[in-house]
């Protein structure tokens, strides 16, 4: 009797923490209501120049994350008076875990994906509570060669890990890669060949009926590059070269 109680509470934990799932996913693509996107600043590698840009943050270093998605709603027929509103948080102080290497299983990305749920858990919700929440890490590029770790965003948790370069020259291309990680947490799939980095056509071009096809002008937001060519690519300077494809609108729930 004791093994069959175990297992019923088991599972009435399980159907409530998937039901939450589901509930938080609905409420975040809705759209009819304002969605609240939450950033939380960490300084990735303790630098000075981390430091410095955090403490340098307001929310006008995001304003045009809430503009650009405000905007890409409207095109798509979203009445909603403010469809999106992205405010910025107190700064963590604990680092989330640790993506997998590029050699990952798919147990080694079930298990890193249970990780970060679980440290996202423990992290505070926003003020107001968040719909989604974007942990924007922070790192000296000039001390790291100019690269920085991948960034991630889950749909099933509702959080994306972006890491960012802390130049404050770099904020609008930044927001780029946040706005990116923040579509992936409603549902947005990636529209870019893993290995080329290359946009997917048609869904990864901003223009696929655009004759000559090359180069594209603007880049498809989860294609996150602008094809000029077969095989040259350009990172767009800021999201004013960025629009949300179709599919990706779909994804999302902006359409049907």
């Amino acid at each position: 009797m004791w093994k069959k109680l175990r297992i019923a509470i088991l599972l009435f934990i399980l159907a409530t923490v998937a039901l939450s799932t589901w509930r938080g996913q609905t409420q975040a693509r809705d759209w009819h209501n304002t969605l609240h996107v939450a950033i939380f600043p960490i300084n990735g590698d303790g630098s000075a120049a981390a430091a410095a840009r955090i403490a340098g943050l307001n929310e006008s270093s995001f304003k045009d994350i809430e503009d650009f998605l405000t905007e890409q709603a409207s095109e798509y027929g979203n009445q909603t008076t403010m469809p999106v509103r992205v405010t910025l948080q107190p700064e963590v102080h604990t680092a989330p875990p640790a993506a997998p290497p590029a050699e990952h299983t798919t147990l080694d990305v079930i298990v890193w994906s249970l990780k970060l749920r679980w440290w996202a858990w423990h992290q505070p919700n926003g003020t107001p509570r968040a719909h989604t929440r974007a942990f924007v890490v922070y790192w000296d590029s000039a001390a790291t060669g100019g690269r920085v770790p991948n960034s991630h965003g889950l749909a099933k948790g509702l959080v994306a890990v972006t890491n960012v370069h802390a130049a404050t020259s770099m904020q609008r291309t930044n927001n780029v890669v946040i706005a990116h990680e923040i579509l992936h947490t409603l549902g947005a799939t990636d529209k870019y060949d893993m290995s080329s980095l290359m946009p997917n056509y048609p869904d990864g071009f901003a223009e696929p009926d655009k004759q000559p096809r090359y180069p594209q002008r603007w880049c498809e937001l989860m294609a996150g590059r602008i094809p000029l060519s077969e095989t040259e690519l350009d990172m767009p300077s800021s999201l004013k070269l960025c629009m949300i494809g179709p599919l990706t609108a779909r994804e999302i729930g902006l359409t049907k």
